[in-house]
């Protein structure tokens, strides 16, 4: 059976998340069931990581294996006909070999959280930020987020009811950026990693955001991760305003 990679892009706030689920709506049910609507049956399709309830996607990554060969183009183009009216869309298909896993073959993926600075209630990026009503100090920030790049113990920043084997991860980039949006003032958070763990991303940014606030101070994160205790960590932030970005595999699948 062929098997196909799909990039996908979504809004998260329809959605109680990316996993398939039996009585709430899911990404995975979507595509599953545009799929069932060019190929008659059940589908089981894998991704690259599964976001929470919420959580947004610019370049998502999951495959699928079909009976006959489709033209990579025209697939995307069917499967986003049968995804309407759902806020999903299949932005590129390709051939992939059929060994090929968008989870296990992926060697990074790479998150973008978004919080805009404003006290006025936001209205077109409703559910895409996380709007704060205070400056933040970005420079603080970035040295609190510098502490945490590298190899460590993070179970300070995991959820408590993460499934990972262990809490050790190693941490390539935190590069915090402000920027004009539209909206107004933007705080923008990259964060690079092969893998994380539940709630890492919202636990890194709710616990730089008090340092931003002047609540903590850039040391504070380094006493948090050192503690390796989830009740050293700051607030968890919200999930609107987290993007799954990016996922990287050895050989180039869509570009």
């Amino acid at each position: 059976m062929p098997r196909y990679a799909l990039k996908i892009e979504y809004q998260g706030e329809p959605f109680a998340g990316w996993q398939r689920q039996k009585d709430q709506p899911s990404v995975q049910g979507a595509v599953e069931r545009a799929l069932s609507c060019i190929q008659p049956g059940d589908h089981t399709i894998a991704a690259a990581g599964r976001t929470d309830a919420g959580v947004h996607a610019l370049g998502q990554v999951a495959h699928c294996d079909l009976i006959k060969e489709w033209d990579p183009f025209r697939l995307s183009e069917a499967l986003n006909y049968h995804l309407k009216p759902h806020p999903v869309a299949i932005v590129k298909a390709a051939r992939v070999d059929d060994d090929w896993h968008a989870r296990f073959t992926a060697t990074e993926r790479q998150y973008l959280f978004r919080i805009l600075i404003r006290r006025a209630p936001e209205t077109h990026d409703r559910g895409q930020v996380w709007r704060i009503n205070h400056a933040l100090d970005v420079d603080a920030m970035q040295a609190g987020a510098d502490m945490l790049i590298g190899r460590h113990d993070f179970t300070t920043f995991r959820s408590s009811i993460c499934q990972a084997a262990s809490p050790v991860k190693t941490l390539d980039e935190l590069r915090i950026e402000q920027r004009q949006g539209f909206s107004g003032p933007e705080i923008h958070f990259h964060v690079r990693a092969r893998s994380f763990l539940h709630n890492q991303v919202r636990s890194f940014v709710g616990t730089l955001e008090r340092v931003g606030a002047g609540a903590w101070a850039p040391q504070d994160v380094r006493h948090a991760l050192e503690a390796k205790n989830r009740a050293a960590c700051g607030p968890v932030c919200p999930p609107q305003g987290l993007y799954l970005a990016r996922v990287g595999y050895p050989d180039p699948v869509f570009d």
